[in-house]
């Protein structure tokens, strides 16, 4: 069962980026895109939806006019999309479930559509498996969204422009900076040694001198990092 989901906003960049989201996701649907709320209005109220994407400063009406012309039996989850942080209090005042700031970086893209996914099952009584769900990160690698789980990542290195990511199995390779990436990683299981590594921590074979192994691999610790590291691990 998919979650149908319904885009509006009056600017076609923003529709696109969000259709290239929902595109690595099969588990939802967009089953309609709208330019103004007033289009948007009625095949709402006459369609069964289950997400609404929603900007608030629109032609004809506001997002939050619209908000308050839905029937009230259409349980559509609305989360709203908008360049302007200052709404926020107003649109969680009409039971919003998530308000996205343009422009939507896809880690918190992919938050807001767990959450949809959580309530979807939620209201559909939809039982998921009893298992602890693993922490898990996404990148893009040949355009394609990859579900890495944290578990698997030995250590990551930064090559300019790009980063590998290595797993004992295979080496990831996408557009991002260690910077970047190395602060979406838990900080109490990762560690930055070098300009150009972090590390798990708890994959550490052994430390000598200036260098760690894990598994086959030797990496070295920078020199200005290599006090604090040292601390750190042997603690």
């Amino acid at each position: 069962m998919k979650i149908k989901c319904v885009l509006i906003d009056d600017e076609p960049l923003a529709v696109k980026v969000l259709v290239n989201y929902f595109n690595n996701f099969p588990d939802f649907e967009i089953i309609g895109t709208f330019y103004n709320s007033l289009e948007a209005l009625e095949f709402i109220n006459n369609t069964t939806v289950d997400a609404i994407f929603l900007d608030i400063n629109m032609p004809l009406m506001t997002g939050f006019e619209l908000i308050k012309l839905i029937e009230t039996d259409n349980k559509a989850k609305i989360i709203i999309t908008t360049a302007f942080r200052e709404f926020a209090a107003e649109s969680y005042d009409l039971d919003v479930l998530d308000y996205l700031v343009k422009p939507i970086p896809l880690p918190r893209f992919i938050k807001c559509i767990t959450k949809i996914s959580s309530e979807f099952n939620l209201k559909n009584n939809i039982k998921v498996e009893n298992h602890r769900i693993e922490p898990h990160i996404f990148i893009k690698v040949d355009k394609k969204m990859v579900k890495i789980t944290i578990d698997e990542i030995l250590f990551v290195e930064g090559m300019k422009e790009y980063i590998k990511i290595i797993t004992a199995d295979k080496t990831y390779i996408t557009h991002k900076s260690l910077t970047s990436l190395t602060e979406e990683l838990p900080q109490d299981r990762f560690l930055r040694i070098h300009k150009s590594y972090t590390i798990a921590v708890d994959k550490i074979k052994t430390i000598e001198g200036n260098r760690i192994q894990i598994l086959s691999h030797t990496i070295p610790i920078g020199r200005n990092y290599s006090k604090e590291v040292k601390s750190k691990i042997l603690e």
